[in-house]
Order: C-alpha cells, then sequence, then structure tokens
C-alpha cells in the first residue's frame, strides 16, 4: 500500500503538508470507536431479571420516556434507569427487550420507528370507539 501525501495549495508558493493532520485525525477516530459501545448482537444463556418498577415522571412535550432495561455487560446484567429523549417527528420510540432465542436471550435495541408511528394510539382510539358503540 503506497503512502497518502495531500498538499493544500495557499498564497503563493507556501504549502502545508497535512499528511500528519490526517494521522492524526485517523488515530482519534479509532480512539473515538474503540471508546464506544459494541453494537454487534450478543447471546446470554441466562434469562434477565424481571424489570424493575420505575416511576415515570411527567415529561415536557417534546420529549418521550424511554423505559429502563436490563443490559449485557459481558459478564452480568445491570439495569439501565428510564430517561427522556426528545421526541423525533413521525416516529414512536420502540424499547429496549430481551427476546428468548432457543435456550439464549439476544437484545433488541430500543430504536426509533418511522413506520408505525402512531399506530399505538390508533389502535387504542379505534379499541374506545368499539367498546363505546358495543359495551
Amino acid at each position: 500500500m503506497g503512502s497518502l501525501s495531500v498538499f493544500l495549495w495557499t498564497k503563493g508558493t507556501q504549502t502545508m503538508n497535512v499528511r500528519k493532520s490526517l494521522i492524526a485525525l485517523c488515530l482519534a477516530s479509532g480512539s473515538i470507536a474503540a471508546s464506544m459501545p459494541a453494537l454487534a448482537d450478543v447471546y446470554v444463556r441466562v434469562a434477565p431479571p424481571a424489570p424493575r418498577y420505575e416511576v415515570v415522571p411527567v415529561v415536557p412535550s417534546g420529549y418521550v420516556w424511554v423505559p429502563g432495561y436490563w443490559d449485557w455487560n459481558g459478564h452480568r446484567y445491570h439495569w439501565v434507569s428510564g430517561h427522556r429523549v426528545r421526541a423525533q417527528h413521525g416516529a414512536a420510540w420502540v424499547p429496549h427487550r430481551w427476546v428468548e432465542d432457543h435456550g439464549r436471550w439476544h437484545m433488541e435495541r430500543g430504536h426509533w420507528d418511522h413506520n408505525h408511528a402512531g399506530r399505538d394510539r390508533y389502535e387504542r382510539d379505534a379499541n374506545r370507539d368499539h367498546d363505546r358503540h358495543h359495551g
């Protein structure tokens, strides 16, 4: 593999070799990536504990509540407390959850669902209307 040299030309004949800057940037990017949590699929042979009860505070307009969940740190489960996050317009928050698969447990990470936003509200309203007319 050849070496990469990049030069920026400025006024007249002055040049600045940014090769060192690019190397520093690459090293910094690697350090940031190394400090980020792994998002690889993890399978655990031990079921997670039952969810903890959390008092859900009043969440200001423009935010949603992300419920707490058990996370796996490679050796054991640890509780991640619920917290508020800024809402994403047109999206619904799907909470973290553990799914059993042939005796192993796999976490499905929480995420924003842009395809079914408002579906739960729609279903709740439809059930309320159904009960009102048929109850």
